[in-house]
């Protein structure tokens, strides 16, 4: 038995459908942001699919409260015994084939799918983003993206720099530091020793708490300085658009992206948002329900 875990933030009733079609054959997570508004009718339907969902924690950009959500529907989905497989999406994801062959792709499949790279010498934004765990930051209670957050964080880099902050040696962080995508699919044993690992290194913890996009650390570094990094496949059969269209980065797809997904081995796609991706996914709906 295989789990789908979904982080959503907004559009309910997408993220109504998109668990709707997976409960087909996954069991399936829901965390909600506690900003949205979850009516008892959707509580309901969800309810009769068998659908589980939670409304546990506000998530912020660029804080770890996305990376938390993910431990806590890893957490959920583990406490059944059945669960051999999990597959962390968003809200905004698309299964871009049948169901069925998306699942028995993962069955009886050893390998952890995900983005995964030393983060050592990788820049974004023009920072290098060891940095991100390297120094502190605090914006689980700020928002990052307001002109305060941005010039916030260009200050505090520049302070800690010039201070020479050093979160690694304080905390005794000898790892190397791994970094990726916080979508991505995981077998059970992988996924139970990622969890114990971080309960058991309440240092490794703070240094995320006090990062910044530590939802892209944690489980890379957990798994890279471990023995199931020769496991690891970065290959991970989604479809992400690395432009800006619609006004959004990664962009948001829309039915001219249906042909390259169709050439290519993709399993989930992101970001789809209404009204830009509503003929992009009924021709995958489509598609889908032909088991194609």
């Amino acid at each position: 038995m295989q789990a789908v875990l979904i982080i959503a933030h907004r559009d309910i009733e997408q993220v109504l459908s998109l668990s709707e079609i997976l409960s087909t054959r996954f069991e399936v997570y829901v965390h909600f942001d506690k900003k949205m508004h979850v009516s008892d009718g959707i509580k309901q339907k969800l309810r009769e699919k068998g659908i589980k969902f939670y409304q546990q924690i506000d998530v912020h950009w660029g804080g770890w409260s996305i990376g938390q959500v993910a431990i806590n529907l890893m957490k959920e989905a583990l406490k059944n015994p059945d669960i051999s497989y999990l597959h962390l999406i968003s809200g905004q994801d698309w299964p871009l084939q049948s169901i069925n062959t998306i699942y028995n792709y993962y069955e009886e499949n050893d390998k952890a799918y995900m983005k995964f790279f030393d983060a050592t010498n990788v820049k974004k934004s023009g920072e290098p983003i060891i940095w991100w765990q390297k120094y502190y930051y605090n914006y689980d209670n700020m928002n990052r993206r307001t002109l305060y957050g941005k010039i916030y964080h260009r200050v505090s880099i520049l302070v800690q720099t010039i201070l020479r902050v050093n979160k690694f040696k304080k905390l005794g962080i000898e790892l190397t530091i791994y970094s990726g995508s916080n979508w991505c699919d995981l077998p059970r044993d992988i996924a139970v020793y990622t969890l114990r690992y971080l309960d058991e290194h309440p240092n490794l913890l703070q240094m995320l708490k006090t990062g910044c996009f530590s939802d892209e650390f944690w489980m890379q570094t957990i798994i890279g300085n471990s023995n199931y990094k020769e496991r690891i496949s970065t290959d991970f059969h989604r479809y992400i658009l690395w432009e800006k269209k619609h006004n959004s980065y990664p962009a948001i797809l829309d039915e001219n992206d249906y042909k390259r997904i169709c050439e290519g081995n993709f399993f989930w796609g992101r970001k789809f948002v209404k009204p830009y991706s509503n003929k992009l996914v009924n021709k995958l709906n489509k598609k889908i329900s032909k088991g194609q």
